[in-house]
């Protein structure tokens, strides 16, 4: 199988360097050369666009940031498509409105071109440790066959139902993940007015049944969201957004009360200011 990677940022780059240490033929293209040099001395090879990456790959990976960039690199005399081979797997990593990937697919269709949406969670040290997990939607042979190479450096890695269904499922996982952060800022906090000392408090809750991971990067940051809203607030609010779009226009439930997990979340943007 033959690898193309584009999106060599924080989380890509060690999951393309993961797909070159496990012996896949790859290929990298990056708008900035910075992004390449420290792949200087591997067996990756680069590639001068999205299509001529493309046209050497049997798979072609984007960890891109939103879906503009996953729109511009994918469509265009340039773009990925445009250099694709018949039989082809376009697999977006990147977290984007599930109706994006399905835009894609019915494009990629045209030229017998497979999508996947495979979005990932865990960051840059999950990348390096091979433990992303991997939350996959699509066409279940086209997923059987990229599973090996998905392995390089997710575990677990999940199928979860067609195109689109991955992206979901990362929207719900960083929707509870708010949620989560706004109950355990606002714990820390009663604890506080309650008299408790809040640095011992951050010892114990971790460690107990009320711990999280949300809870641990509340209590990494200081016992506020303060520093939490200004690395991650824009794109939590984000996926916050997306999931309560889909869910107002596909679930049942639908002008009723906005159920516990996206309230919970909304709150917790609001505590950020987002």
């Amino acid at each position: 199988m033959r690898v193309g990677f584009i999106g060599l940022g924080s989380q890509g780059a060690p999951m393309a360097r993961r797909i070159v240490e496990a012996g896949y033929e790859t290929t990298l293209w990056a708008r900035r050369s910075s992004s390449l040099a420290p792949f200087a001395g591997t067996a990756a090879r680069t590639a001068g666009s999205p299509a001529e990456l493309a046209a050497v790959s049997d798979v072609v990976c984007l960890c891109v940031v939103d879906d503009a960039d996953v729109e511009q690199l994918t469509t265009g005399g340039d773009g990925v498509l445009a250099g694709m081979r018949r039989g082809g797997v376009l697999v977006v990593h990147s977290t984007v409105h599930p109706e994006t990937c399905r835009r894609l697919e019915e494009r990629a269709r045209v030229q017998r071109v497979s999508v996947l949406d495979a979005p990932v969670s865990g960051g840059g040290r999950a990348a390096e440790q091979g433990s992303l997990l991997v939350m996959a939607g699509g066409d279940p042979q086209v997923f059987a066959f990229c599973r090996p190479l998905f392995g390089a450096y997710g575990d677990p890695v999940v199928h979860l139902g067609p195109t689109g269904a991955g992206q979901v499922a990362k929207l719900l996982n960083n929707v509870l993940f708010t949620a989560h952060l706004g109950l355990a800022a606002d714990a820390l906090e009663l604890g506080d007015r309650l008299g408790l000392d809040t640095e011992g408090l951050g010892r114990i809750l971790p460690r107990g049944s009320a711990a999280s991971f949300a809870l641990e990067r509340v209590v990494d940051a200081g016992g506020t969201l303060r520093r939490i809203a200004a690395h991650a607030g824009g794109l939590l609010a984000k996926d916050v957004r997306l999931l309560t779009s889909i869910a107002e226009t596909t679930v049942a439930d639908s002008g009723s009360r906005p159920g516990l997990v996206r309230e919970a979340a909304r709150s917790a943007l609001d505590a950020m200011g987002q």
